[in-house]
């Protein structure tokens, strides 16, 4: 906890000497959900990756529906465990997320050197139901050279004790808490970055209703980018495995209130 705070203090004294970028993609409640994400995190491309290819009869799996918690609208995440799969191009793990990656603006790419803030709500539901072998519900990944596997991952497990986990480079469990905290309460989610081979890299998750940390990490020196990646980027929804299907059901998780805010160190 001391050297968050310390970070902190620091990451204030950049702001005399560096420049700063905020992006949000807030839910209005209206028009086209999916122009909505990609006019914000890729305009003119495609930053919704959905399985709408397989269940055409289903319509759109992200929508916009009006949270009687929040008082306001929310992006709604919706999963089938039998129609759905990942773009029609695997068929071993579902997905449907958004993202910022190659065609996003500069500012939504967290390069070396950089300091990459991203914050956002999120509330599962009752019931829900991990894998045993994945269910992600939030990845940092890179772009450029070895950049196959997830940086990091806040990732449902099923167990004795289902759990929701903080991931380094898909194998090292950084912090974990038990998944009953987060079921049916939102949640606000705050991630700082600092890009390098030996970088800064901290994540709180707090209760809404009463601001209790239900999950915190923070360490001064991790691998938060590998040495032939180009940036990181933020990915956000539901990404499952099927290799235990009938650990599954059909979901929907509520999003709200993304931010993505950039801090570029000047030289």
């Amino acid at each position: 906890m001391k050297s968050t705070k310390l970070f902190f203090c620091s990451l204030i004294f950049c702001f005399c000497s560096a420049t700063q970028s905020q992006t949000k993609l807030v839910a209005t409640g209206s028009g086209d959900t999916y122009e909505l994400v990609n006019n914000v995190l890729a305009p003119g491309h495609e930053a919704v990756e959905v399985p709408d290819c397989a269940h055409k009869a289903f319509g759109k799996h992200i929508t916009q529906v009006y949270d009687k918690d929040l008082k306001k609208p929310v992006f709604e995440f919706i999963i089938h465990t039998l129609e759905d799969n990942d773009r029609c191009e695997n068929f071993d793990r579902q997905r449907v997320e958004i993202k910022t990656y190659s065609p996003s603006p500069e500012n939504l790419k967290g390069k070396v050197g950089e300091i990459v803030s991203y914050s956002w709500k999120f509330k599962i539901p009752n019931g829900f139901q991990p894998s045993t072998s994945f269910t992600h519900l939030h990845q940092i990944k890179a772009v450029g050279g070895s950049e196959g596997l997830p940086l990091f991952t806040l990732s449902a497990k099923k167990g004795k004790i289902n759990k929701l986990n903080l991931v380094h480079d898909n194998v090292t469990i950084l912090q974990s808490a038990p998944l009953n905290d987060f079921i049916d309460t939102w949640v606000e989610v705050k991630e700082i970055i600092e890009v390098g081979s030996n970088g800064h890299y901290s994540m709180k998750i707090s209760r809404l209703n009463d601001g209790v940390e239900l999950l915190s990490y923070s360490t001064d020196k991790l691998m938060t980018i590998r040495p032939d990646n180009e940036f990181i980027r933020p990915k956000w929804g539901i990404y499952r495995s099927l290799k235990n299907s009938a650990d599954l059901r059909d979901e929907s998780v509520r999003f709200a209130d993304f931010v993505i805010e950039e801090i570029k160190k000047l030289n």
